[in-house]
């Protein structure tokens, strides 16, 4: 849906995900904010799942994990 694999955002110093993801719907577009917000996709930062408010830092890697299907 965002039509990336992979992109860098700046952001200000104290940004959160909150600020990156508002960043992301300017960028990529109200379609693709709503598909990385939906209920069941989960967000890592730095390869750790997290929920709710999140601190970024310089440098933090973000994932966006869709749901999969597994056997």
């Amino acid at each position: 849906v965002a039509g990336a694999d992979a992109m860098s955002v700046s952001l200000a110093e104290h940004a959160d995900l909150s600020v990156l993801l508002e960043a992301l719907a300017r960028a990529l577009g109200s379609e693709a904010a709503a598909a990385l917000q939906a209920a069941n996709v989960r967000v890592a930062v730095n390869q750790a799942l997290v929920s709710g408010p999140c601190a970024l830092s310089d440098g933090d890697e973000i994932a966006f994990l869709p749901p999969v299907t597994g056997g």
